[in-house]
């Protein structure tokens, strides 16, 4: 199983964007981008705008997830900004397999993310189309949030139905993934972990990240 390390950089110095992310470039693997409107999600973070700006400055891929009350306008745009994969909440979407069709057209792979509470019977209809699922480890909207154990089984269950669906679909954990919370996420089969705060947050970025990197090496083997 190829493991993934998707720094976030929510808890980023944003007015020195590039520099922070050149600090964590070498141990990820992707670089995640938190979009948030306001509206699906009380706060407010960025769009595609910023999304587009870094795109010079870094080769990674640019892992989006769209915390937004209307994920479907934002896709062209993101497509333009050269966005690798969008992730969009299910509770979002009318139409979850419109909208998943929709990102991968404009040549993004596509994700759907739940909340806590929301059932993964939600998104299991879609495994056939989708690249990634993300079963949220704490509630939307916020970075440095503790990490909700209960979503744990979800995220078990989610690795035993891809494994059904036999194609290639990526198990993402977001929220509270720390040194402490890494393994147990390992554990019920997730292979990309976003991680924010305890990056980002450090006095060494860099140091953090590479840290991550060894964590997620050393357990591969």
């Amino acid at each position: 199983m190829i493991r993934r390390l998707a720094p976030s950089v929510l808890n980023a110095d944003l007015a020195q964007l590039a520099d922070q992310v050149r600090l964590v470039e070498e141990a990820a693997d992707w670089i995640h981008l938190d979009l948030m409107d306001g509206h699906f999600v009380p706060n407010l973070s960025f769009g595609p705008p910023v999304v587009a700006a870094l795109r010079p400055h870094t080769a990674h891929y640019l892992d989006c997830h769209l915390m937004v009350a209307n994920p479907e306008a934002l896709l062209p745009a993101l497509a333009e900004a050269g966005a690798g994969g969008v992730t969009m909440h299910v509770e979002a979407l009318d139409d979850p397999r419109r909208a998943v069709r929709a990102a991968a057209d404009l040549g993004m792979a596509p994700g759907l993310a739940l909340r806590p509470g929301t059932p993964l019977q939600a998104v299991l209809p879609h495994l056939d189309a989708v690249d990634l699922v993300l079963p949220m480890t704490v509630e939307p909207g916020f970075g440095g949030q503790a990490f909700d154990d209960g979503v744990l089984p979800k995220i078990a269950a989610a690795r035993d139905a891809i494994g059904r669906a036999s194609r290639p679909v990526a198990l993402q954990v977001d929220g509270g993934v720390n040194a402490a919370t890494l393994p147990r996420c390992l554990d019920a089969g997730a292979d990309v972990f976003v991680v924010g705060t305890a990056i980002f947050g450090a006095d060494d970025p860099a140091a953090a990240a590479k840290a991550f990197r060894a964590l997620l090496d050393r357990e591969d083997r």
